[in-house]
């Protein structure tokens, strides 16, 4: 019986540690195809869509620029799904020692995604 319970526990972590990587993955080719797709319309158009040398640096203006279609636009969105993902990382890490009832490993990953959370928001 214990030993069922020790299987179907590294199972559920085995499965855990295969949703965070392709999850990882996932958002990774994801934020380069948006890259990707920014930088191809840069190359078309010769211009970043915004006047003279500027680019958006706000996250409103990032996402604006974006579903505007601008290149500079697309492209920091890009950059900012990069960025997201170690912080969604961070979170599911979070969800997976929830499930486990990890509560001390919860609670760091959680201290550590409020940390993350607050400097990608609150951040210069």
């Amino acid at each position: 019986m214990a030993e069922h319970q020790s299987e179907s526990s590294q199972h559920a972590i085995n499965k855990a540690e295969l949703f965070v990587s392709y999850s990882l993955r996932i958002g990774v080719l994801l934020s380069a195809t948006v890259i990707l797709v920014g930088m191809v319309r840069f190359f078309m158009t010769g211009e970043g869509g915004y006047i003279g040398h500027s680019y958006p640096t706000k996250l409103g203006d990032i996402i604006a620029g974006a579903f505007t279609f601008k290149p500079f636009g697309i492209i920091m969105f890009g950059l900012v799904l990069l960025i997201l993902t170690p912080i969604m990382r961070v979170g599911v890490s979070a969800i997976v020692f929830i499930t486990e009832k990890d509560w001390l490993y919860v609670g760091i990953s959680t201290i550590v995604f409020l940390i993350l959370v607050s400097s990608f928001f609150f951040g210069k």
